[in-house]
This record gives C-alpha cells, sequence and structure tokens, in this order.
C-alpha cells in the first residue's frame, strides 16, 4: 500500500505552504527520517522527513507550487506500485535521468522559460526537465511528455532543444508580426525573466499591501543629535572591551523609552483596543527572499548586554532560516534600521498589528553653530515613525520621539 506525503501544519495559522526543493526523486528509496523535500512556510524554510521506508513512488507538486496544508505531496511505498490511477516510474528510469544530469552543467545558460500552458492547465515536468529546459532555452508548453502520465522528462527536453536548433529560422517579418507572450496582462519584452511570486516573498507582498491598505498611516521625522552617543559608544569599548552596535544602542534607548510611553503599545482588533502588557521588539531583518522580523521579548527588562546578544543571534539565525516560528510572532512595536545603508530618511511601513513602527537612518557630519555663532560640527541621525492614525495621534508619537531623542542624546541614561 502506497502512503501519501502531504503538506505539513507547522503553525496554527498555516494554511499553505511552498515546494522550495525536492531532495529525494521519483524512483528514489526513502528510509523513514530521510529529508524528502524543503517547504516554505510563512517566512521560514523547513524540511519534510518521510515517516516510512520504501521507494519515492511519484512527486505531485512541483517546485514552485503552493500546496494548502494536507494537500498531496508525493506517494511513498514499493516500486512498480500503482499510485493516483498510474504506474509508478521504474527505478531504471530514475536512473537514467540521474545520469542524464550531469549534461545540464555544461549547458549554455539561454533565456528563461514559460511555467504554464497558455490555456492555464497544468504542465506536469520533472524538476531536472524544467532546470534543463530553462538552460537550453525551450518551451516545454507544448511538449507531449513520455513520461508517466505524460510527465514531461530531460530526454523530451533534450530531444525538443535538438529539434529547435535544427529548425529552420523564421522569417523576419513573421517574427516581427509576433505577439509578445504575457504574464498576466503585463506585455513582456525580449530577455524578461518570469518568477512566481512565491514563499517568503509572497507573505511580505500581502502583509505589506494589508498593511498599506488597512491602516491610515502618518510618518514622523526627528533629527538626533548622536555626537554624545558615538563617543559613549567607544567609550564602553574601551572601558568593557565589548563592541556594540549604534543598533544595540538604539534598541535599548527604544525598549526603555516605550517602558514609559505605554500608549504607544496598543493593537487594533475588531471594535476593540488591545493594550499591550509586554515591550516585545520587532526587529526588521533583510534577507535575499524577503523580509522577516524576529522578536526580542521583554526587551526593556533585558540589560545591553544581553539585549545586543539576544539581536544578533536572532538576526543570524533568520539569514540561516534557522528561526522557529514562534521568535518572529507577537511583537508589539518594531524598528527597522536602513542606517547601515546611508539612508537618510523613509516611510517605514506598520508590522501588523502594531500600532506604529521606527525607522532607523543613517548618521552623517552635519555643520552647526553654537551660542557664540562659532560653527561646530556634529553628528546627525534621522528617526522615522510611522504610525496608526486610527490608534494614536501625531501629538503622543511626538513626544515619545522627543524622549527618545533625549535618551539618545544623554547617552548615559540609557543604562540607568
Amino acid at each position: 500500500m502506497a502512503f501519501e506525503v502531504l503538506m505539513p501544519q507547522l503553525g496554527l495559522t498555516m494554511e499553505e505552504g511552498t515546494v522550495s526543493q525536492w531532495i529525494k526523486h521519483e524512483g528514489d528509496e526513502v528510509k523513514t527520517g530521510d529529508v524528502i523535500l524543503e517547504i516554505t512556510t510563512d517566512k521560514l524554510t523547513n524540511e519534510v522527513t518521510s515517516e516510512h521506508d520504501g521507494v519515492l513512488l511519484k512527486i505531485v507538486a512541483q517546485e514552485g507550487e503552493d500546496i494548502p496544508v494536507k494537500g498531496l505531496l508525493a506517494y511513498i511505498g514499493q516500486p512498480g506500485e500503482a499510485v493516483g490511477g498510474a504506474s509508478a516510474p521504474a527505478a531504471a528510469d530514475s536512473a537514467a535521468s540521474a545520469a542524464e544530469a550531469a549534461a545540464v552543467a555544461a549547458v549554455p545558460a539561454a533565456a528563461a522559460v514559460p511555467v504554464a500552458a497558455a490555456n492555464g492547465a497544468r504542465i506536469r515536468i520533472s524538476p531536472l526537465a524544467r532546470k534543463t529546459a530553462a538552460k537550453l532555452g525551450v518551451d516545454y508548453s507544448n511538449i507531449a511528455g513520455s513520461g508517466s502520465s505524460g510527465r514531461i522528462t530531460q530526454k523530451d527536453i533534450l530531444a525538443a532543444a535538438e529539434a529547435q536548433k535544427n529548425a529552420p529560422a523564421a522569417a523576419p517579418a513573421a517574427a516581427a508580426s509576433a505577439p509578445a507572450p504575457k504574464a498576466g496582462s503585463l506585455e513582456l519584452m525580449e530577455g524578461d525573466t518570469v518568477i512566481k511570486l512565491a514563499g517568503m516573498r509572497k507573505v511580505v507582498s500581502q502583509r505589506m499591501w494589508a498593511s498599506h491598505n488597512e491602516i491610515p498611516p502618518v510618518t514622523q521625522n526627528i533629527k538626533v543629535d548622536v555626537t554624545a552617543l558615538m563617543k559613549f559608544r567607544k567609550m564602553l569599548l574601551a572601558e568593557t572591551g565589548k563592541k556594540y552596535s549604534v543598533n544595540d544602542l538604539v534598541l535599548k534607548a527604544t525598549a526603555k523609552c516605550l517602558r514609559q510611553h505605554p500608549e504607544m503599545l496598543v493593537s487594533l482588533d475588531g471594535d476593540q483596543i488591545i493594550q499591550r502588557a509586554h515591550v516585545n521588539l520587532g526587529m526588521a531583518v533583510a534577507l535575499d527572499a524577503g523580509l522577516i522580523v524576529p522578536v526580542i521579548r521583554d526587551a526593556d527588562k533585558l540589560s545591553l548586554d544581553a539585549l545586543s546578544a539576544a539581536a544578533k543571534d536572532l538576526a543570524s539565525r533568520a539569514k540561516e532560516n534557522k528561526l522557529g516560528a514562534d521568535e518572529y510572532k507577537g511583537s508589539t512595536f518594531t524598528v527597522s534600521n536602513l542606517g547601515m545603508f546611508g539612508i537618510e530618511t523613509f516611510t517605514p511601513i506598520i508590522n501588523q498589528p502594531d500600532a506604529a513602527i521606527l525607522g532607523v537612518c543613517a548618521i552623517h557630519d552635519e555643520l552647526d553653530l553654537d551660542g557664540e555663532g562659532k560653527l561646530f560640527k556634529k553628528q546627525v541621525m534621522r528617526l522615522s515613525c510611522t504610525l496608526d492614525h486610527r490608534l494614536l495621534d501625531g501629538s503622543v508619537v511626538a513626544k515619545f520621539e522627543m524622549d527618545l531623542r533625549d535618551l539618545l542624546e544623554k547617552p548615559m541614561s540609557i543604562l540607568l
């Protein structure tokens, strides 16, 4: 009897996952506990392991597909066992495909190819065949696959590439009159690549769109003289031997200031306002695939050492996809630092259900006049705070920003 491999539910709010990569391929032997594929859920990459011994008979969900929780991913059973109304591929066929894989690396890259038929029908194609098609520039939307259930194999792609190479070139006039391919309603141009919105980028897109459309935002900018803060940072290094980042000091000051301004820690839930009891700082971390916001819980109760260590640990594990699901949930206020990129001011988007987010900008030199009219140089940084105007008023947030500015301009008070 063949066993179904289903999309697991890795969190109470998880509704679907994206197939990132198949580690095992059809015909491969698997044992209980073996990793058979990787999936992206919400903002994390997770490994799916086999619960049975046997052979990976049939892959149902292809790489890049979004599959609902409990949706069918694959079948595991005995070699040759029939599944899904068709016989499983023979192990020999799988071995032959594996042998062909070496040819892919030597193939020169070409233009990207469509991933679905023009009529919207699903195309059954192996991951290896898809990669080969991308390298060879083969449009496989009309190829009749020779694999089980009409699945397109690498052999089919190689044959199509050879036929394409030997086909006569189209007349210039005919080529000019041909309409450009389209993805949705956007007209594509030569050389464009179509990438499916999936995984983390899809989640970020959905959440940013929801925040932008549901919240009436106001962003207030304030300038902070951080000359003393930068000297204080150097003093800490000299006296303790510990190198704290500017972000560490900003997080510490923000946590302390939020405890003094609990009115900032609110969330909207339907027709009621939730007053949050904890200063849980969300810390925006940029990844190649999108944005993730791990949470430093009860940040106001942490020493500078502990807060710095927590921030570095969360950022490091976020970039390695090693965070647990609970480690990026439960924020009550978020800090987004773009200062290291030289950004002087920006409009951060609120991380719901928080009522506000603080944008930290770059530090730069600025000339000013003292009380006697003498010119002097100072270091300044701008803070950009976006607020949910349904919950917070500009004057309330302005008082928070002013107190935060005072803490940063008198840095010894951050630790007191």
